[in-house]
């Protein structure tokens, strides 16, 4: 392939994707199934764009194409598949990320060939692990490439929670997977549903429930909580007559923390305090709205555990496979601080909720 193609900008082109209208040169391109594949999804909320190069000057038609789709609010983009001169392609979607100023390009592992994406500076991603809900659809495979020099982000399992109460449990489990001190081959719906048994707050997992339920599983490990309001929280939802009970186990939950040594920290946290208990080599549990990136508003546990200029990279252990938002999307996902300021102000009054998880108990 010309490298000239790969390198000027002038020959990229970058236009909506609008299912069931596609540009008359990309259908040219060949590769129907790939393209059905493209449209059996509505990927409207994910920002999906076709990024296109041209031939030279006597050929302007369209010689490679790929689809991409990012969460909103987050500092990635993501490559459905490429099509037609793919190297191309890519190199045209990596300098489109770079004018975005992102942290990363994705490729899911649809059609990509492995030796395609090592040519184009791709690593491939640890699959998921089994034992969860891994029989929904998405790609068997994936690959990253960090934009910023010198970007080292270290990478943990994958693990997609397999109830839509469980994501606080799983994401402690693989918080201290990622630390060595939970075998990866561990980390099963078994393991997965005794956490969250000791956790939970019927059905969800309240900050300090998980906190303490985390410091009874890993004894040898440090934990404190913090949270900035001094009430029971994630009840609102609920009639009142369910919440004076789940607030009552909120209540012991607090008497467990202070009787095996949980700190409850009462202040606000930012995307700065995040970033630097992260550097410290330190594991975020973070309470965090989905408003932002999927539009609905749910509380939902991610785990904090790299960062790179601008962002914070999380572990999000549920992806929306209705909307093509796959483990690829949810795997090593950069947060720009300023969304995680966004995302991690709770409703309906803007709480805060971590747990902080390090290598070694004090007490």
């Amino acid at each position: 392939m010309p490298s000239s193609q790969q390198e000027a900008p002038a020959e990229r082109t970058v236009v909506p994707f609008e299912p069931g209208a596609l540009p008359g040169p990309l259908r040219r391109l060949g590769h129907h199934e790939v393209l059905e594949r493209w449209q059996s999804v509505d990927r409207s909320g994910h920002g999906a764009r076709i990024v296109a190069v041209t031939g030279d000057g006597d050929d302007p038609d369209w010689t490679g194409g790929a689809l991409v789709t990012a969460r909103p609010h987050t500092a990635y983009l993501k490559i459905v598949d490429a099509v037609g001169d793919v190297p191309a392609a890519v190199a045209a979607v990596v300098d489109h990320a770079r004018d975005r100023d992102l942290a990363q390009v994705k490729w899911e592992g649809w059609t990509a060939r492995p030796e395609d994406a090592a040519a184009a500076g791709f690593t491939a991603l640890r699959p998921p692990l089994a034992g969860g809900t891994q029989d929904e659809p998405g790609p068997a495979s994936g690959y990253v490439r960090w934009l910023s020099a010198g970007a080292e982000v270290t990478e943990p399992p994958y693990y997609r929670q397999s109830t839509h109460f469980s994501c606080g449990a799983v994401t402690a489990l693989v918080a201290q997977a990622h630390a060595g001190l939970l075998p990866s081959r561990s980390l099963d719906r078994r393991a997965e549903l005794t956490l969250w048994r000791d956790a939970t707050n019927f059905p969800s997992c309240e900050p300090v429930g998980l906190g303490v339920a985390v410091r009874r599983a890993w004894p040898s490990s440090s934990v404190a909580v913090h949270l900035d309001v001094d009430r029971p929280v994630l009840l609102d939802h609920f009639p009142e007559t369910e919440q004076e009970w789940r607030a009552h186990l909120q209540g012991m939950s607090r008497a467990d923390a202070a009787r095996i040594g949980v700190p409850i920290v009462q202040q606000p946290l930012s995307s700065a305090w995040i970033r630097n208990a992260v550097e410290r080599r330190e594991r975020v549990l973070l309470l965090i709205s989905l408003a932002g990136m999927q539009g609905f508003e749910v509380p939902h546990w991610v785990l904090c555990h790299g960062t790179v200029p601008g962002a914070v990279v999380i572990e999000d252990p549920w992806a929306g496979t209705a909307t093509g938002d796959t483990w690829v999307d949810a795997h090593l996902l950069p947060v720009s601080d300023a969304s995680l300021d966004t995302m991690s102000a709770v409703p309906p009054d803007q709480f805060h909720g971590a747990v902080l998880i390090g290598d070694e108990a004090t007490g």
